[in-house]
């Protein structure tokens, strides 16, 4: 029985699935560690709003659970020590350098953990994946842990997550399925059974789905790959609307209803973000190379493609309706963040929508309900595209949306934030220059209420 919880890693994975695990399972003590004192001064600080991971719910999650069963703390070696379990939930970045730069998963900080790990304990350990990795990476985790010459038994198991921002309390809690693989052996399977015990305390064991580790470790990446293939899809078909007077969103609706098909991820929009699906897809890529299956991975590939294409799109059709420059113009950006209800902007579209303009000289006032200055910046300075002191000279980070807005020639929605629907647009209009231009980039306004107050309007898939 796993009595005792080690979580390597206090992230956007970290955090929230071993809050839950506490919550679910109040006789497992459950530790989450992390490097970065900074970071767990906030798991641990007394103002639950500022946790490092903003999802809806979890402040309360983490309120009823830590200092009882639930502790964040930047002391590894101890928590490793003590732990029956430990889950490695570390970043697995796409590489900068070396072989597969660009593509391929830089797995240094999961051999760190393993290293750690082995140097570490003194008792047997059940080690399980959480990152997301390219198939196979467990043989290189085992390849580490069983070849220390301690006598520490490790058995090694892949239990991707599914969990989508902005719903990961939600997904936690009821989750379509957990996915649990471990090796064929009599160990391996007993492991898993352990594992399979947690999750039990609150999920039907029937949606708990037991495989090899190479099939749980594939399967994390083919559904970020099938989920974003369908983005890239109704959003290919977008612009054939736009073109042909056709409207994406009858036509989402339509297909959605086909049993075969569905209504989820068919919501045309400016483009996918967030860590999972480009990463993923260019892992996938990756691997496909590897082997030789150049055909299988120019397919995939398409998909980022056409993701990075509707970005650039949407910002040209800011630049050519605006008369073709927009060269000293006020824009404002409404959303920071790749998706609503989470602070994480990691490949955002608004970072790159706001790069294209900025490159034609328009001066930007962004807003975001969960994203600060701090961080605005550090994503624009991470492209290098310009000078930090460019960048802050044409971008001014505001609290306020009206703010932001004021005096603007357009303004862009670039996160479905629920709140955006509820301002008063009549008090927006007649404050900004006339005339005054809407981009809807996720399908989240009513436009045709908008074009009655006197905006120019336009939207993702519509032919305008």
């Amino acid at each position: 029985m796993i009595k005792n919880i080690c979580c390597i890693g206090a992230g956007y994975v970290g955090g929230p699935t071993m809050s839950i695990i506490a919550l679910k399972s109040p006789h497992i003590k459950v530790t989450v560690v992390d490097l970065n004192q900074e970071r767990i001064d906030a798991w641990n600080g007394e103002d639950l709003d500022k946790l490092p991971v903003y999802e809806p719910g979890l402040a309360e999650v983490v309120d009823q659970c830590r200092g009882k069963n639930l502790f964040f703390s930047t002391e590894v070696d101890k928590a490793i020590d003590k732990a029956d379990a430990i889950f490695i939930s570390v970043n697995t970045p796409t590489k900068t350098y070396g072989v597969g730069k660009g593509m391929a998963a830089d797995l240094k900080y999961i051999e760190l953990c393993a290293r750690q790990i082995a140097r570490v304990a003194t008792s047997d350990k059940i080690v399980i994946e959480k990152s997301t990795l390219p198939v196979r990476t467990a043989e290189a985790i085992a390849n580490i842990l069983k070849n220390t010459g301690n006598g520490v038994d490790f058995q090694i198991l892949s239990n991707p997550e599914f969990l989508a921002e902005g719903t990961a309390v939600s997904d936690l809690m009821s989750p379509d399925r957990v996915l649990i693989g471990g090796e064929q052996t009599e160990k391996g399977k007993k492991a898993a059974e352990k594992l399979v015990d947690v999750y039990k305390n609150w999920v039907d064991e029937d949606k708990i789905l037991t495989t090899n580790v190479w099939s749980s470790e594939l399967s994390k990446l083919t559904a970020n790959a099938f989920l974003a293939q369908r983005v890239s899809s109704i959003n290919a078909m977008s612009e054939l609307c736009e073109v042909t007077g056709a409207d994406v969103n009858e036509v989402a609706r339509a297909i959605g209803t086909d049993s075969r098909i569905g209504s989820k991820f068919l919501k045309a929009s400016v483009g996918f973000g967030g860590s999972c699906f480009q990463k993923d897809i260019l892992n996938l890529v990756y691997i496909a190379k590897s082997y030789g299956l150049n055909e299988v991975a120019d397919y995939w590939e398409q998909v980022i493609v056409l993701n990075d294409h509707q970005k650039r799109r949407f910002a040209a059709n800011i630049v050519k309706t605006l008369f073709n420059t927009v060269s000293g113009k006020d824009i404002a950006i409404l959303g920071w963040a790749f998706k609503k209800d989470t602070n994480d902007t990691r490949e955002s579209a608004a970072i790159y929508v706001a790069d294209e303009l900025l490159n034609e000289r328009a001066s930007l006032k962004v807003y975001d309900p969960k994203v600060n200055e701090e961080k605005v910046y550090t994503d624009l300075n991470y492209l290098e595209t310009r000078t930090n002191k460019e960048n802050v000279e044409l971008v001014d980070v505001v609290e306020d949306p009206y703010e932001a807005c004021k005096g603007a020639h357009a303004i862009a929605i670039l996160t479905e934030w629920d709140e955006f629907k509820s301002y008063d647009w009549n008090r927006i209009y007649d404050n900004m220059q006339k005339p005054a231009f809407i981009f809807d980039g996720r399908a989240l306004l009513d436009l045709e209420e908008l074009s009655r107050i006197g905006f120019i309007t336009y939207s993702i898939g519509k032919g305008n």
